[in-house]
């Protein structure tokens, strides 16, 4: 199945979306644990840093797989194609 990007995108958001949920929580139950204690504030403006720059490395990601995939599925089509041709 080959993804366009905008489908790509709105993986990348829900997934990161979700992950943005669990940081928050986690941060503001682990930090104050090891010494850290940090303001409400001060853990949603690094959760969003760290959200903005998650999406764009899941989407570079997501759509640079994609293309190697897309590229490898044609090669084999189309070596397959040569193959059976030559039989035939």
């Amino acid at each position: 199945m080959h993804q366009t990007r905008l489908e790509s995108l709105i993986e990348v958001v829900i997934n990161i979306s979700i992950g943005f949920v669990i940081s928050t929580i986690a941060n503001a139950v682990l930090l104050p644990m090891v010494g850290l204690p940090v303001t409400l504030a001060q853990n949603l403006l690094v959760g969003a840093g760290m959200t903005v720059v998650s999406v764009a490395r899941s989407y570079i990601i997501r759509r640079w797989a994609q293309g190697m995939l897309y590229s490898t599925i044609k090669s084999t089509a189309l070596y397959i194609e040569k193959k059976v041709k030559t039989l035939v």
